[in-house]
């Protein structure tokens, strides 16, 4: 199995936070039995069912809150390729399916029933979701009698990169306020939110999302500014104190990484200059040779000096004299 990116790790364990998932649900899920919604009661639940390959998967997340007098089970899985999964449908009615036959074996039912299952896909990858949001559109068209099998299941995306964000620098949604971070562009963008985030992640009780929520800031930051020397950033005890020196910090980083990038760009330029140089040099040399043993050797060696100039082949020395047969 591929080990998950820093970044990756850094999502999964944001959104293993009940806060996190509540406010994914509350912004990005549609219904009316969220009114009904006791958050209260939300919990992570031990996912440590297997797939047919008896490997557990790492990218998934499973929560239950109470909705009215019954559970609602939230399947959560987190998307980071940077291309849709043409096959996430089926993906996920095989996780839902799964998790299913985990509920019966465990007694989870209601009457006698299943409980709901919201299947969610949360994506953060650059080119847009075009994959097929319910299993029935991964079949081809259906024979004549046979459109009653054809299994129905979708899920519902939230396509982080293409999500239409609250323009006002408060946090009013905590997952709003991550999605806007990964947007940030600008210093000031980060910090900006990062404010919001301290103001709002105060008192006891919120203390552990505060550091998860650092610690994931701190990956953000060496995404972005990748060339610049952010080693200076563990000696900052808590990211979310956004104050004035710290967004001068940011910019700093930004400003290194930009002129790291320039000067790689001029070394690279300088260098590619030097071999194109020689390049003509050599060249430029050869056809004077050329003309040299031209005016040496006329008549019967122009057809063949001719010929070099088209790619022949030279008898040692160019200028040796020529070798007749």
């Amino acid at each position: 199995m591929v080990n998950p990116a820093p970044h990756d790790t850094g999502y999964k364990l944001l959104f293993a936070h009940p806060e996190m998932v509540r406010d994914l649900l509350t912004g990005y899920m549609p219904g009316p039995w969220l009114a009904q919604a006791d958050f209260n009661t939300l919990e992570r639940v031990n996912a440590s069912y297997v797939s047919e390959t008896d490997r557990q998967r790492h990218d998934d997340m499973v929560w239950r809150l109470k909705v009215g007098a019954q559970w609602v089970w939230v399947y959560l899985l987190l998307e980071f390729q940077s291309e849709p999964d043409p096959w996430m449908a089926l993906r996920m009615m095989v996780y839902v399916g799964l998790l299913s036959q985990h509920l019966v074996r465990e007694g989870e039912l209601h009457n006698g029933l299943l409980p709901p299952v919201v299947p969610i896909v949360l994506y953060n990858g650059a080119t847009p979701w075009r994959a097929a949001t319910d299993v029935a559109d991964c079949f081809g068209p259906s024979l004549p009698g046979l459109e009653p099998y054809r299994p129905r299941l979708p899920y519902h995306l939230v396509d982080e990169a293409r999500l239409k964000l609250h323009p006002m620098p408060e946090v009013r949604n905590l997952a709003e306020a991550l999605f806007r971070l990964e947007r940030s562009r600008t210093p000031h963008d980060i910090a900006e939110v990062l404010r919001a985030l301290g103001a709002v992640l105060q008192g006891a009780d919120m203390q552990p999302l505060r550091r998860t929520l650092s610690l994931w800031v701190r990956l953000l930051l060496r995404r972005k500014v990748p060339k610049a020397n952010i080693a200076d950033i563990d000696g900052i005890h808590d990211l979310l104190e956004a104050n004035a020196m710290l967004e001068q910090t940011i910019e700093r980083w930004f400003d290194e990484a930009t002129m790291k990038g320039l000067n790689k760009g001029r070394q690279e330029g300088r260098q590619e200059g030097r071999q194109e140089g020689r390049q003509e040099g050599r060249q430029e040399g050869f056809a004077k040779a050329v003309a040299l043993q031209l005016q040496r050797s006329p008549g019967r060696c122009q057809r063949r000096a001719a010929c070099e100039l088209d790619g022949g082949h030279l008898d040692g020395n160019i200028f040796a004299r020529p070798v007749w047969h």
